[in-house]
């Protein structure tokens, strides 16, 4: 995530592409905490699992902003979100057994 930002923040180039970029990068990392407050704080997998969700659209709006941008630093991301889908899985899986 921080390579693939680091690309990103480096193309002086496109500046207006950059900071939208940046700005999403940062709404989806806000999700990624907060998913671990819902989760693990507050003991709710349910609101944890519907957060998670808030959390899989930020990703794939984060590798579109990269994408127009940087094409590797979108590639860099892409482990990311599949190990987020992996984490709702999951998620998913205990908020049914409990």
């Amino acid at each position: 995530m921080g390579v693939a930002l680091f690309l990103v923040i480096k193309q002086e180039a496109k500046k207006k592409e950059v900071f939208q970029a940046a700005k999403i990068f940062f709404i989806q990392l806000f999700f990624n905490i907060l998913w671990s407050y819902f989760f693990f704080g507050l003991s709710n997998p349910r609101l944890a699992f519907l957060e998670i969700i808030a959390l899989i659209l930020s990703i794939i709006a984060t590798m579109i902003a990269f994408a127009r941008v940087d094409k590797l630093a979108m590639k860099l991301l892409i482990p990311y979100l599949l190990w987020v889908l992996f984490a709702a899985f999951l998620n998913y899986t205990i908020w049914q057994l409990n």
